[in-house]
């Protein structure tokens, strides 16, 4: 119980905080003059303990529903960690009404979480198609490393907790894409958009050529 919440939390958290930054671009794009007044100190403040509270909430709800349920029959999941699609196949009552909870839990997170960043960057892309001409290219590739870290959180939770009920190995695997490939490639996508972090890369391309220029010769 005690992952499944914090899973939950962090998740639910991720998705908030994913929307966040959706409107934080939204308004450096759109609203560029404005941008320090409407994002000052005290609103980032306030969207991000906004992001923990909601997640924590989410959180909270999965192990209400889940800690009530009579588990007494096996132990084993058919899974690499507690997840609640196998989690509630273990308890030896009917959980059709409890997985309809937790898909509306799940879905009243992810759902409006989603439409608001697809409504945030429908915004940005009217806005530099009609403002900015060719140079909307430099402005829209900023937001290129939130869009790869948006596809990779919600794929895999709109295919694994849209159907709880579901046996399939593929579950498994969009799981661990999920727990492990998703974290893992977040930080790789956002520090390549790093102007530091080019210029490093750039230096150690250029030592490696002359190192190997040097053993040619």
């Amino acid at each position: 119980m005690a992952l499944i919440c914090s899973q939950h939390f962090f998740g639910g958290s991720e998705a908030f905080l994913l929307t966040v930054m959706a409107y934080d671009r939204y308004v450096a794009i759109c609203h560029p003059l404005r941008y320090t007044t409407i994002m000052n100190q005290q609103c980032c403040f306030s969207l991000l303990m906004f992001c923990w509270i909601g997640g924590l909430i989410h959180g909270i709800v999965q192990v209400v529903v889940m800690a009530p349920l009579p588990y007494c029959g096996a132990n084993v999941l058919d899974n690499f960690y507690c997840d609640i699609p196998q989690v509630i196949k273990l308890a030896c009552s009917e959980t059709y009404a409890d997985e309809i909870v937790l898909i509306v839990s799940d879905g009243l997170v992810t759902v409006p979480s989603f439409l608001l960043l697809l409504v945030s960057y429908a915004t940005i892309l009217a806005a530099i198609c009609s403002r900015f001409g060719k140079g909307g290219r430099k402005a829209l590739s900023t937001c290129s490393s939130h869009l790869m870290v948006v596809g990779l959180f919600y794929g895999p939770i709109f295919f694994v907790y849209m159907k709880p009920s579901s046996d399939s190995q593929v579950d498994k695997m969009a799981s661990v894409f999920y727990m492990v490939v998703s974290p893992a490639l977040n930080p790789l996508i956002y520090t390549l958009r790093n102007q530091q972090v080019k210029g490093a890369m750039g230096k150690l391309k250029n030592k490696c050529q002359c190192l190997l220029l040097l053993q040619r010769e």
